[in-house]
């Protein structure tokens, strides 16, 4: 490629990653990744897309006639579109923080539209607060491991809330490393322990193995946490696309005896829920979430065995004794719609349950995998929120016993 076409392609390889993210050119699995992939810097990253642009167009302006022209007018729409993106992750704050006023939470100073000091990249989050790796939960090798997150001074036997994570990946791939570890190094600074789970993957095991493990984690955690400082008393969970469905899924469906075989006796309830870009709803499936649930997670069809489908969406779990959910996703996500949030924020208003909703403005899937101005302003509105929850549920000086089953804003 010749020097003089460098800012003509980067111009319009530019221009087609706005366009994506402002208007998403296809919704439909499995194409839309492709489709996320192509927009995800220009949504999440803008800044740095600026100074690329930025250079772009200052060498364009060393080249001559077409290429000179067409340099300066592509990079500079580019410019355009990622200077209204930039100014996505203060509008971000915002929606974060009227969903916390929903459930009656105080605002945090990080939420006054700064970008929130101490999110980590996930790699040095990793290496700095992941104290104990690839613990077996389950006889199912490496789909039945967790890691522990911890500060290194947290004292054994203590009492730090736990937050559980649970990794996306279509429920078909997808490991515990690499999804919300900003969020997780954020907590973990902060005096929590955090785990994140492992689980039997599609189509090798079908449904409902993966919600089965997630539950078998659970129990671990009440059983074998204090010994990391962790309090089995207070106990979140979040999760990411197939992850925050199996989060939900988890909260809204406490010692469920279908999804604890071998283990009913174990108490399974969650204090709080944070589903980030979930799906919610099998019985609707716009972006071509059916063929994948039929082809390879659950391997019925919802005419045939609907009863199966239903029982494993939480849109359709929904009842008043759920813990308080912070509901988060991207208005623009292109692999799972954003109906299927309202779907389930919906139904948790009807019921009465505490629920906070942030439709993020342009936002991604998976768009907290990066440690962008974005991803802070959530990962400080999660730690918020579940402080708020913890503060609630367990008074200063409460023991083993001492925890309170309030919710928040009730």
């Amino acid at each position: 490629m010749r020097a003089r076409s460098v800012p003509v392609v980067l111009g319009a390889l530019g221009v087609a990653g706005v366009a994506g993210v402002y208007r998403p050119w296809v919704r439909r699995w499995p194409y839309s990744v492709v489709g996320a992939m192509s927009s995800a810097l220009a949504s999440e990253l803008p800044e740095l897309m600026i100074g690329v642009h930025a250079a772009a167009a200052a060498g364009a302006l060393r080249s001559r006639g077409v290429s000179r022209a067409a340099g300066l007018a592509l990079n500079g729409a580019a410019l355009a579109g990622l200077a209204g993106l930039a100014g996505d992750a203060r509008r971000s704050a915002h929606v974060l923080g009227d969903a916390l006023r929903e459930l009656g939470v105080t605002l945090p100073s990080e939420l006054s539209g700064r970008r929130p000091v101490g999110v980590l990249p996930a790699p040095l989050a990793r290496r700095r607060y992941r104290r104990v790796a690839d613990v077996s939960y389950s006889e199912h090798g490496r789909f039945g491991t967790l890691d522990v997150w911890h500060r290194a001074d947290l004292p054994v036997g203590g009492r730090a809330p736990v937050l559980v994570q649970v990794h996306g990946g279509g429920w078909t791939m997808g490991d515990k490393l690499g999804q919300a570890e900003p969020l997780l190094g954020y907590l973990a600074e902060r005096g929590w322990v955090c785990v994140t789970v492992n689980y039997r993957l599609a189509p090798a095991q079908r449904w409902p193995a993966m919600i089965v493990d997630v539950k078998r984690a659970i129990a671990w955690v009440r059983e074998h946490i204090s010994g990391h400082g962790g309090d089995p008393d207070f106990v979140a969970i979040t999760g990411g696309s197939a992850g925050a469905h199996l989060a939900a899924l988890a909260a809204l469906t406490p010692n469920d005896p279908a999804f604890q075989p071998g283990f009913t006796e174990v108490d399974t309830s969650l204090a709080a829920a944070v589903p980030m870009y979930g799906v919610h709803d099998f019985t609707r499936g716009r972006q071509g979430l059916w063929a994948l649930l039929e082809g390879k997670v659950i391997g019925t069809t919802f005419a045939t065995d609907g009863d199966t489908w239903r029982r494993a969406s939480p849109a359709l779990r929904v009842g008043p004794q759920a813990p308080p959910f912070l509901v988060v996703h991207g208005t623009t996500d292109t692999i799972v719609d954003i109906a299927q949030s309202r779907r389930l924020v919906a139904a948790l208003r009807d019921a009465s349950v505490p629920v906070g909703f942030a439709e993020l403005p342009h936002a991604q899937h998976g768009f907290d995998a990066l440690a962008s101005a974005r991803t802070a302003h959530t990962v400080a509105a999660v730690h918020r929120f579940l402080t708020a929850v913890h503060q609630r549920e367990v008074p200063a000086g409460a023991g083993q016993t001492g925890r309170k089953r309030v919710a928040a804003g009730r």
